[in-house]
């Protein structure tokens, strides 16, 4: 049994209000509600610290938490939500980012199965193969490399690993893909942490659990996600896509 909390926030700064732009005639926080509700999850929760955003999830009938404005990241949240729901430590929460409208149900349930077939991991995500140079370089795509074991090394906005002699060769690299799943001993840490020069500096949440000595299981997704939006040429993309299979 696993739960997925919905970190949305209003104030992004690369698309502000990101969660109630409209797509497809929903706002985007709806369409990632209800990718939630389609995977195995017992309970979807939305997580933010606007009641702009509280009010349009009460409107399409979907649970929400009131959050501090204050706390730096969607782990953040998701850990707010689990102290404030008095989840136990050993229960499964996956972090499904709000920027996710086309997330498909199948990669939720496959990382919540990643620490339920693991009964001491504490944090799972997963990866996909970089098909392009561009995307290799391309700072909006976070990637990670692994050790044999698939537990996490480094995540980074910059192009990793970098091939010395063949600097565009992208063969092997992977991006990362913003999905987490956490037993909540592992969010009660991080919780009482504080930022990690390397997460600060690359705005990576996941890089203070490494920091920290929290080891983080990547396994491939089981298949291609869908597209997230992270700039207005996204949600132009995604408005599309979503119209298409509305349909």
């Amino acid at each position: 049994m696993f739960r997925v909390v919905i970190p949305a926030r209003y104030a992004s700064t690369r698309l502000p209000g990101k969660p109630l732009q409209k797509l497809a005639g929903k706002p985007m926080i709806q369409w990632v509600y209800e990718c939630g509700r389609s995977s195995k999850a017992a309970e979807v929760i939305v997580a933010t610290e606007d009641e702009r955003i509280v009010k349009a999830v009460d409107a399409f009938g979907a649970a929400a938490a009131m959050t501090s404005a204050d706390l730096e990241s969607g782990t953040d949240r998701v850990a707010e939500v689990a102290r404030l729901r008095g989840w136990v430590d050993d229960d499964i929460v996956v972090n499904l980012q709000g920027d996710e409208p086309m997330m498909p149900p199948a990669l939720i349930d496959q990382v919540a199965g990643m620490l339920e077939a693991k009964p001491g991991a504490q944090m799972a995500t997963l990866a996909i193969a970089i098909k392009s140079y561009d995307d290799l370089i391309n700072p909006n795509l976070a990637k990670v490399v692994t050790d044999p074991a698939g537990r996490a090394l480094y995540f980074s906005r910059a192009p990793i690993p970098c091939n010395r002699d063949e600097p565009r060769d992208y063969v092997g690299a992977r991006r990362h893909m913003g999905i987490y799943a956490y037993r909540v001993a592992a969010l009660k840490k991080l919780a009482v942490l504080a930022p990690s020069p390397l997460e600060l500096c690359e705005k990576l949440e996941q890089l203070r659990a490494l920091s920290n000595g929290i080891d983080i299981h990547v396994a491939e997704a089981c298949e291609a996600p869908g597209m997230e939006v992270n700039t207005a040429e996204d949600l132009e993309r995604v408005e599309r896509l979503l119209t298409r299979r509305s349909q």
